[in-house]
């Protein structure tokens, strides 16, 4: 005799707290992105001189200590870094992006996917966290903590109403 499959289905209010953490992920990953091809730009051109361009449009203090450092640590980083710079933030771009689209889509492998890499870079999180602490490393630390969290609840929910072999 074969056991009919429930037809119960992960509660939807959960939708909303997933395609938060699309957007989430999705604006990393488009932020990354941008800041990848901000970095082909500087191959293109004089690092130091695009730097100081910038500080002219934002109208920022061309003495302030700030800006003489990340001139500075621009002057210092040779074309091989800056390529390596690239494609690690194409890399991390087209990761999130993947996370981000996956959940979109509500694609159960979103979720997983999600799951793995969040929660793979906490331990690191956490060490560059407590060595170097700032609210802000401590914000993103909690967020992801969060958001891995809520994917382990969902997919042990999952199971728990879709056993995989019935």
């Amino acid at each position: 005799m074969k056991i009919p499959r429930r037809a119960a289905r992960v509660p939807r209010q959960g939708r909303s707290i997933i395609l938060l953490i699309a957007a989430f992920k999705l604006a990393k990953g488009l932020l990354v992105l941008a800041a990848g091809l901000g970095v082909l730009s500087l191959l293109r051109h004089d690092a130091a001189g695009t730097a100081a361009h910038w500080v002219s449009l934002i109208r920022v203090d061309p003495n302030n200590r700030y800006i003489h450092r990340f001139v500075a640590g621009l002057l210092g980083i040779s074309r091989r870094r800056l390529e390596e710079i690239g494609v690690g933030t194409f890399f991390y771009a087209a990761v999130f992006l993947t996370e981000g689209t996956g959940l979109a889509l509500g694609k159960r492998w979103g979720e997983y996917f999600t799951l793995i890499v969040t929660g793979s870079f906490i331990p690191l999180e956490v060490y560059e966290t407590i060595h170097r602490f700032r609210l802000a490393k401590l914000a993103v630390v909690a967020v992801n903590v969060a958001v891995v969290a809520y994917l382990v609840a969902r997919i042990r929910q999952r199971r728990e109403i879709e056993p995989l072999s019935q």
